[in-house]
């Protein structure tokens, strides 16, 4: 059995779980900075050169605003994803756990307010296949519970 407690650990400095999530957390942290900075800093955002929507429409620059604000929102959680990486490990199995629930919550939100696009953002798929990885990732970046003999 895993340890949930070490979602919040005493010692946020060590982490304890497999050496494999480790590297993933890595992998995944590099992947949000790049999507958050190209929101940030693409002329539309990603939303029409990537997600597909048409910003040629009244109101299509509010579009272009959202996508680089939430670039910026994505910026910050993936700063804090480099925290956790570089200074404070014992924090990934939260870093994981957010990240699993952002996954799930963008496919429940995607589902019941659908994009109008012709074909779905990269992101839509991305979220389908990345949401069980991070459910196996977080559950191993918990430590094993110490059984007594």
């Amino acid at each position: 059995m895993r340890q949930l407690s070490a979602i919040l650990p005493e010692d946020a400095c060590t982490y304890r779980g497999d050496r494999w999530v480790s590297i993933f957390i890595v992998l995944l942290t590099i992947v949000a900075t790049l999507r958050s900075v190209i929101h940030i800093a693409r002329h539309d955002g990603g939303a029409a050169s990537i997600a597909g929507i048409d910003i040629e429409v009244e109101g299509g620059q509010n579009i272009v605003a959202i996508f680089a604000q939430w670039g910026l929102v994505q910026l910050l959680q993936a700063s804090l994803g480099w925290v956790v990486v570089c200074r404070y490990r014992g924090l990934i199995p939260l870093i994981l756990l957010i990240s699993l629930l952002e996954n799930v919550g963008r496919i429940v939100i995607g589902r019941s307010k659908p994009l109008k696009v012709a074909k779905p953002p990269p992101g839509a798929y991305g979220s389908l296949i990345i949401s069980p990885i991070l459910l196996i990732a977080f559950w191993r970046s918990l430590p094993q519970s110490e059984r007594s003999p």
